[in-house]
């Protein structure tokens, strides 16, 4: 006869994997050591793209809004440059000091791959080496399906903006730009062939300050300051009993690069806000 110990076998630790830009050491170097704080990293994809992806981003957003427009965007970009960017920065310095504190260092033995896009044929052997239950991207670059369907569970994305009215780039941005203030936030969702339009499981915000603080840093931080609300979410979602959240019926828009002049228009309702 054999005689039971009454020990069960211990559960796995889900399998993560990131993809990520190398220029964006939050998403880079914080949250994969926040992944690998609770389940196992099982690789990181470090994307180095060059200059050829932006002049793509450029023609896409040139397209999108008209070269009238685009001399908006252009107006922002180098209003940033001259009036925000020092600040934003100092702001991620000290967030990122914080958060390499608050999370070990991902083991050496953690694979990394480098690539110029997450679609490529090497890309995608890595993943299938790695295995992952859950893909998180991190990425301004669209994944292709047969790379977004490698993972088990799906591939998420922490999208700075409430799906679905405020998809594509700067939801955030976007939502304070026209008043929409309950619509500040990050959502999670799971990548489909569509753009953000995928199954949602969770919106998340935090008390930001539309006066003091950048859309920058609203950004970073709808999603920085949920960290331990979402890696709950995502061990519900590999266990099966995370459910998705209706979005049938409401509006859909998908939205761009920031304009100088709606940034000028946020702010002046900020400041009168908050007198």
């Amino acid at each position: 006869m054999v005689a039971f110990s009454g020990a069960t076998e211990p559960l796995k630790l889900m399998k993560t994997l990131l993809i990520c830009h190398e220029d964006e050491p939050l998403n880079h170097l914080a949250l994969s050591r926040w992944l690998a704080s609770f389940s196992e990293l099982s690789g990181v994809v470090v994307l180095n793209e060059g200059g050829g992806r932006m002049r793509q981003r450029v023609k896409r957003e040139v397209k999108r809004v008209g070269y009238l427009r685009f001399l908006d965007v252009l107006a922002f970009r180098l209003y940033y440059r001259l009036f925000l960017a020092a600040g934003d920065r100092a702001w991620e310095e000290a967030k990122l000091t914080e958060l390499l504190d608050r999370y070990p260092p991902v083991p050496d033995s953690t694979p990394v791959i480098t690539s110029k896009s997450p679609n490529t044929k090497s890309v995608k052997a890595f993943v299938e080496e790695a295995q992952p239950d859950i893909i998180i991207a991190r990425c301004k670059t669209l994944l292709r399906e047969r790379i977004f369907t490698l993972a088990k569970d799906g591939t998420f994305v922490m999208h700075p903006g409430i799906c679905p009215e405020y998809r594509n780039a700067h939801g955030c941005f976007w939502a304070l730009a026209e008043d929409d203030l309950d619509k500040v936030g990050m959502t999670l969702l799971k990548i489909d062939k569509g753009v953000d339009t995928g199954p949602v499981y969770g919106y998340y915000s935090y008390p930001y300050d539309e006066v003091s603080e950048s859309h920058i840093v609203i950004q970073n931080r709808v999603v920085l300051d949920n960290l331990d609300e979402l890696a709950s979410k995502l061990e519900e979602i590999h266990a099966g009993r995370a459910e998705t959240l209706p979005t049938a019926g409401r509006e859909s828009a998908t939205w761009g690069q920031p304009w100088l002049s709606a940034y000028l228009r946020w702010k002046a309702k900020a400041r009168k806000r908050s007198m």
